[in-house]
């Protein structure tokens, strides 16, 4: 029993009540004295309540004075130390309510979840903590004998659980629901900081990292300083203290102790993260030694992205020793570093010490889930599946050696129906068809367009300048004896280019101009209707169906069973509206067998329409797409052959993925199927993305980019259409690709008629005076210009003398045959004195330069006139007679001996043959032999009275020029003399070959331009060509960039983009080293993403010019990439010089021509062997002695087949001399004939060589 003390009401006498074997029992004297009489009894099982004695209070004073002893003999009071200090535990009690509170609070912990680690959250959220486990399913079924064994012993162990189906179910619910739940969490775990840096635990944290040259330098401090400024904003902004270290060599600390956090520490973490640069090594021994030895920290988040300058092992054994008997966690996170020993040693080191490991690696996202934190999920997941995979065991009847049994009947009979009955379906889905007739015919966009386009509405741009147009003439005027050229009105006219190239001079309306684009806003309006009509309804899923009869061949192949409905529904549509007005049409569906609605095309009745409507309900997907059988089904039935249906029949295929078989044999079966025949295929494709990779394997698999260019192939083939759609709307369509077309080709001619009003405002006085002035209303208005009327006119020329006039007529008639004779005497009537002369009229006179006459029988002589004795006669003295007798030689074509400087010129070859080409060097062989055709034909001679032949034939050796007989009228010698220059000018064009073939000109051709940005593709398919694409960036940079002063930017990209710098910079030295080593850390990963590569690179105003280097497609179109960067590009002018790097898809290569084409650049294509220069350098040693061997390589590169075409040229011209010269050694001179000529006849003519022949 309890001690304790009782008072009865009313009296003094207190009872005890005790537990020991004997009860005292006191009792007072009546008379008040002191002394009392004790009394003690054995103890019974009755308890007697009695009165206090005086022995009790001699008890509490003997207490009293033990306990001043005691205080007495107490130590002083000594402060306590709280450092160190832990928390209470969870389960310590101070108040009784804090127990109900704290088993209240544990199952709200999911509430304030964000700032756990997975270790924390996983103690409420785990497999284990929802009873989720292998054995929480096995407890919940029951335990059964089997009932085919009656004969079993009844002490035998029972075999054969049995489950309820509902259980089952809601378990496996629950599963799901948490591989969710542990979805959701990686991906909050992989957003902003904690993706980088994961998450941060504690209050007090101390930050090292890692500013080693190695982590600093290649490009990564520009991302490393962002990382660790998201960091601070985001996580470490919070905590209560902050310590922050950096190391290299030796290690720099931005406070000696940790700081509480504030607005004022913040701002001081991000200034010194923001000014981190390299300092030498990666020291982290001595960072770690540092770091230990900081008080007040409870978390050390150690960031390294190089290799530490220690060896693992003796790091490992440094923190097994410092941490032995502590608790000092280390979250180590790798930061984008490339060396796996690294991030092994930054896990030891976290699991010694009980921290966490988190790694990030932008080349690798698959790196990140190595990670402590999502590890752990990871493996909660796996936990789950296994257990899902158990159930899917148990629903077979079988779960090890056990017999499993559920017990649901439904169930039995739900597995006898198809898949697709348990798809989600529209609302009234299986009802009867709501027939639409339409109001009017559909038409083709090609069709429609025809009426309604631009040039159907007589809205084109040249039809309407057409009356205002006229075009460009030059004619050569007698007068002024020159050609002169049409000139425009300057108020009124201009120039424009028309559509076929020619240049015309175009009268500009403004009001007509202005007219002309509103009926271009309002096509354009009826276009955008045009469109919006397309992307609806049934038109959105088949475009239009214009043809009168027409045959759906459908896809059902088991690929598409999860869209069965889909596919019911777009066809429930199509029925619905489009076909009632037609005349014929039938369904055909197909799998790895074709089957028809009906034999024969039928009339698309109500009840016809409905009947088909039942049947696309009853359909199953099964099997492959054998697209053939179906189209044999189609073309070749003799139902429709006997009604005379299937020769306009137009089939249209609803697919969505590549035949079974090959397109060559599709469309070579169509073209023998329908000959004779007005029949095509459209192709409608709808995209599906979300294959089951586990279902069933297709027949041929293409990816959706591969299946749409097949599908395309097959429609625009026979004529047809191509249609790609997808839930969310079209992607691809003819019909509308067309209208947009037209679209783009109205809002450029608008354009143009902007650009025609402001060329001729530009010119205007008016414009001009507003654009000097200013048209502002507080400044002073200008005086109005005096009108040109008003201006002084210049004073009329005096009239001539008789010396001016005669002067004057021999210079207006020298060109004249028939000149007629000079007045010799002055007019009685004249009154004017010959002494006023007109100077200027004289001066022009004598500067006159007369032009040298073309041949002998056209020069003129020269006159002179003067002044007689006699009053104002003059007189004419010739000064120079023409050569009649033709004693002048003609001057011969020289063989010019042309110089080529040795150091190449940093020119494009382009440019470098427009100086030394051989054409311009005077070298071409058929310029310097070209003399007179021979005829052969006689002439009738009249003395002789008879015909003869020219003796040229005999005399000169004929040679075929360009198709053309002509003379060789050139000497043997001269002949040796051109091939002598011409080897010299070979020799040269075969060094500049050697020199275009070495170094990095054999990856990049030569940079040519100042300020250039190299656009780099490190994709996933670089990956076998990465390690020599980076020797060759190395050697572009020290070759050319570096040697020829070229300022230059590196821009890598493949799934996305990364610049080296932001704008171009100097090749100084420093600057060429970062750049090698940013090079050195490209890792091939990700797809290609050029057209956005190209539009970051247009950024920078001042580049000039940019090499793309790439071995493959962009991922998007690239007329897409085309069209985008010619909008980009037309002002600017940027030169746009394309590399084909080891790329084998001729597709891709025709692209990089286009682009470099459009941007007029070049285009050039890496060879991975040396047979160019080995053949150039055999041609060097060798010589030219024989001109067919060896044969130059065909280069694709336009340098170099620009240079190898003039090689091949002059080699050509090389021979043509030396036959052109062995013709002289058989060509009989005349006093060298003998009798055997007199017995050729007369019109016999030595057959002509052809050039290059001996």
């Amino acid at each position: 029993m309890m001690n304790g003390d009782f008072q009865r009401p009313g009296t003094s006498a207190t009872y005890t009540m005790d537990d020991s074997d004997e009860e005292d029992i006191n009792i007072p004297d009546r008379r008040g004295q002191g002394d009392q009489t004790s009394m003690r009894r054995p103890k019974t099982a009755k308890q007697t309540f009695l009165t206090q004695s005086q022995r009790t209070k001699k008890r509490s004073a003997s207490s009293r004075e033990r306990a001043h002893r005691s205080l007495e003999e107490r130590p002083p009071w000594v402060q306590p130390s709280v450092r160190g200090a832990v928390p209470t535990p969870d389960l310590t009690v101070t108040h009784i309510n804090q127990t109900h509170d704290r088993v209240r609070a544990r199952d709200m912990a999911a509430m304030f979840n964000e700032g756990q680690t997975s270790t924390d959250w996983l103690k409420n959220h785990s497999i284990e903590h929802f009873s989720l486990t292998l054995k929480d399913l096995l407890s919940k079924g029951q335990i059964v004998r089997p009932k085919n064994n009656h004969n079993q012993r009844s002490d035998g162990p029972p075999r054969e659980l049995q489950f309820e189906a509902s259980i089952v179910n809601a378990f496996e619910y629950k599963l799901y629901e948490s591989i969710e739940m542990y979805h959701n969490r990686i991906r909050w775990l992989l957003k902003g900081s904690k993706k980088t840096f994961g998450m941060i635990k504690g209050n007090k944290v101390a930050l090292v990292l890692d500013s080693s040259d190695s982590n600093c330098g290649f490009g990564r401090i520009s991302h490393f300083r962002e990382s660790l400024t998201e960091l601070i904003d985001e996580q470490l902004h919070n905590r209560e203290m902050l310590y922050l270290m950096s190391f290299g060599t030796e290690t720099d600390e931005l406070w000696h102790t940790p700081r509480y956090t504030n607005v004022r520490i913040l701002d001081e973490a991000r200034y010194w993260v923001n000014s981190l640069s390299g300092i030498g090594g990666c020291n982290l021994l001595a960072a770690l030694k540092k770091a230990l030895k900081v008080k007040d920290i409870d978390s050390i988040v150690l960031v390294l992205g190089s290799c530490p300058d220690q060896n693992a092992e003796v790091l490992v054994e440094y923190i097994e020793q410092f941490t032995a008997g502590r608790q000092v966690p280390l979250h180590c996170v790798a930061f984008d570093c490339n060396n796996h020993l690294t991030n092994l040693t930054l896990r030891k080191l976290a699991d010694i010490s009980g921290g966490r490991y988190h790694v990030y690696a932008s080349g690798s996202e698959e790196q990140i889930y190595t990670g402590t934190d999502i590890t752990m999920l990871l493996r909660e997941i796996r936990i789950a599946q296994d257990v899902i995979n158990k159930i899917q065991e148990m629903r077979q009847g079988m779960m090890g050696d056990a017999l499993i049994s559920i017990l649901n009947e439904i169930s039995l009979e739900v597995q006898k129906l198809p898949q697709s009955r348990f798809l989600p379906r529209p609302p009234n889905h299986a009802g009867p068809l709501v027939l639409e007739e339409p109001s009017f015919l559909p038409k083709t966009s090609e069709e429609w367009l025809q009426q309604n386009g631009l040039k159907g509405k007589r809205l084109s741009l040249y039809q309407v300048l057409a009356p205002n147009a006229f075009n460009q003439i030059e004619e050569f005027i007698p007068i002024i004896r020159k050609s002169v050229r049409s000139q425009t009105h300057e108020k009124a006219m201009t120039q424009f280019e028309w559509h076929d190239g020619t240049i015309k001079n175009v009268h500009v309306d403004p009001a007509l101009l202005f007219d002309y684009q509103k009926q271009l806003g309002a096509t354009v309006k009826l276009y955008e209707r045009r469109v919006d009509w397309l992307s609806k309804s049934s038109r959105r899923l088949f475009g239009t169906l214009t043809e009168k009869r027409i045959v759906i061949l459908v896809d059902l192949s088991l690929s598409n069973a999860n869209y069965l409905v889909h596919i019911q529904h777009s066809l429930r549509l199509l029925l619905q509206e489009q076909l009632l007005s037609k005349e014929a049409f039938n369904l055909i569906g197909f799998s790895s067998t074709a089957r028809a609605w009906r034999p024969f095309m039928h009339e698309p009745t109500e009840q016809n329409l409905q009947m088909a409507w039942k049947w696309v309900l009853g359909l199953e997907c099964g099997g492959s797409r054998n697209f053939l059988s179906a189209l044999r089904l189609a073309l070749e039935n003799e139902e429709d052959r006997k009604r005379n249906l299937s020769d306009c029949g137009w089939r249209y295929l609803f697919t969505s993925g590549i035949p079974d078989q090959l397109p060559e044999v599709i469309c070579s079966f169509m073209e023998e199927a329908t000959i004779g025949q007005a029949t095509r295929l459209h192709a409608v494709l709808f995209n599906v993305d979300d294959y089951d990779s586990r279902g069933a394997i297709p027949g041929r698999y293409a990816n959706i980019t591969r299946t749409a260019e097949c599908l395309r192939t097959l429609a625009h083939v026979t004529g047809g259409r191509f249609h790609w759609f997808r839930e969310t709307g079209i992607i691809e369509s003819d019909d509308i690709r067309s209208i947009l077309s037209e679209m783009d080709k109205a809002v450029n001619y608008s354009q143009k008629c902007a650009m025609l009003v402001d060329s001729v405002k530009k010119r205007s006085p008016k414009y001009q005076a507003e654009l000097t002035n200013g048209s502002s209303d507080d400044q002073p208005k200008m005086l109005p210009m005096r009108p040109s009327s008003a201006k002084k006119r210049a004073l009329p020329a005096p009239k001539h003398t008789e010396l001016s006039l005669a002067r004057l007529q021999i210079t207006e008639t020298k060109d004249k045959d028939d000149s007629k004779s000079l007045p010799r005497s002055r007019p009685s009537s004249a009154k004017k004195d010959p002494s006023k002369l007109d100077s200027n009229r004289l001066a022009t006179e004598k500067d006159r330069k007369t032009k040298r006459p073309g041949s002998a029988h056209k020069a003129k002589p020269t006159k002179q006139v003067f002044y007689t004795e006699f009053k104002n006669e003059v007189g004419t003295v010739f000064k120079q007679y023409p050569d009649i007798l033709g004693k002048k030689k003609a001057v011969r074509k020289a063989i010019n001996h042309p110089v080529i400087p040795d150091r190449e010129e940093l020119k494009t070859t382009k440019e470098w043959l427009k100086m030394y080409g051989l054409g311009k060097l005077r070298l071409d062989l058929n310029k310097l032999v070209s003399g007179p055709e021979c005829t052969h034909a006689k002439r009738h001679i009249g003395t002789l009275n008879k015909s003869v032949t020219a003796k040229y034939c005999t005399i000169f050796p004929s040679v075929n020029i360009k198709g053309t007989v002509r003379h060789l009228q050139i000497q043997a010698h001269e002949l040796e003399d051109y091939e002598k220059q011409i080897e010299l000018v070979l020799r040269r064009y075969l060094r500049r070959l050697q020199w275009l073939l070495g170094a990095s000109r054999r990856t990049f051709g030569a940079v040519v331009e100042k300020k250039v940005t190299v656009l780099v593709d490190t994709s996933g398919s670089m990956v076998s060509h990465m390690d020599e694409l980076k020797q060759e960036l190395v050697a572009l940079v020290w070759d050319q960039f570096q040697r020829e002063n070229i300022s230059f930017n590196i821009i890598r990209f493949s799934g996305d983009i990364e610049p080296w710098r932001n704008s171009l910079v100097e090749p100084t030295e420093i600057n060429c080293h970062d750049a090698v080593r940013w090079i050195s850390t490209f890792v091939p990963a990700g797809n290609t993403c050029t057209l956005e590569a190209l539009l970051h690179a247009f950024k920078d105003k001042e580049v000039q010019a940019m090499y793309l280097l790439t071995d493959g497609k962009p991922d998007s179109s690239t007329a897409r990439v085309l069209r985008e960067v010619a909008q980009v590009n037309t002002i600017r002018g940027v030169k746009i010089h394309t590399i084909s790097f080891n790329c084998e898809d001729e597709t891709a290569n025709i692209f990089l021509r286009q682009l470099a084409a459009m941007c007029r650049s070049r285009y050039h294509r890496c060879f991975a062997g040396m047979d160019g220069d080995l053949m150039a350098h055999k041609l060097l040693d060798e010589g030219f002695k024989d001109i067919d061997h060896p044969v130059l390589p065909t280069f694709d590169s336009d340098d170099l087949k620009r240079l190898v075409d003039e090689i091949e040229q002059a080699r050509h011209f090389l021979s043509q001399s030396r036959s052109f010269r062995q013709l002289f050694g058989t060509t009989a001179k005349p006093h060298e004939k003998n009798m055997s000529a007199r017995h050729i006849p007369a019109n016999h003519v030595r057959p002509p060589v052809s050039a290059g022949a001996t």
